[in-house]
């Protein structure tokens, strides 16, 4: 079977970064692919848009899911990077879809709800997702499924190093949360320098999100 591209709404006030999105109503938060979670602190990275840092910060110190925070970097008006430690009683969607072998192509929250774009290696896998949401009383709403020319073939715009690259990440457990591999241990099985398996892997991972999100066609759901 074809692996897929689905898109999916889940919500629930346990969601990570729910409480703060709701108390912040001008934040926009989305994942950094890229920067993922970082092994040995258990910090998780998003970039976000708000037009008071402060009045989101507020939400953050109030927020139940959030046990600390760090404004990373500002990088331009508007958007900062901030790293996330969690509590125990945060639900984390993306554990639910590593463990089903996903990968995360996008998240944003729509509101106090959250879009997950995730690439799945058989459509069956995405039972797990629902699964999780019927036990612990998460909405959750299909929006669309794509087959997806994904990580193993060429149709997603890929070069083969990128390919390659993302498939030893992928089997080394990079993308998991927590990792089970560093960016040394992806380079070293490539036997390549960390800065070019890291470049290798967000060119890759920006291409994977470009072609998913400029996809338009269907399929019936």
């Amino acid at each position: 079977m074809a692996d897929v591209k689905a898109v999916v709404r889940v919500k629930h006030p346990d969601i990570v970064l729910t409480e703060t999105v709701a108390h912040d109503r001008s934040s926009t938060v989305r994942s950094v692919s890229e920067a993922g979670t970082d092994p040995t602190s258990g910090k998780f990275f998003y970039r976000v848009q708000s037009s008071d840092f402060d009045e989101f910060e507020s939400g953050l110190r109030s927020d139940s899911t959030v046990g600390a925070f760090e404004r990373v970097l500002e990088t331009r008006d508007g958007e900062a990077i901030y790293s996330f430690e969690y509590t125990d009683e945060a639900k984390i969607i993306s554990s639910v879809i590593t463990s089903a072998n996903g990968v995360i192509l996008d998240m944003e929250n729509e509101g106090s709800a959250w879009i997950f774009t995730i690439w799945m290696p058989e459509r069956t896998d995405l039972a797990h997702l629902w699964e999780y949401a019927r036990k612990n009383d998460v909405e959750i709403e299909l929006l669309r499924v794509n087959e997806y020319a994904g990580i193993g073939t060429a149709d997603a715009g890929l070069t083969d190093s990128q390919r390659e690259a993302l498939l030893v990440a992928f089997e080394a457990g990079y993308f998991e949360d927590p990792r089970n591999a560093t960016l040394s241990d992806v380079a070293a099985e490539l036997d390549i320098s960390q800065p070019a398996a890291s470049g290798l892997i967000r060119r890759g991972i920006n291409r994977l999100v470009m072609s998913s999100l400029l996809d338009e066609v269907d399929e019936p759901e």
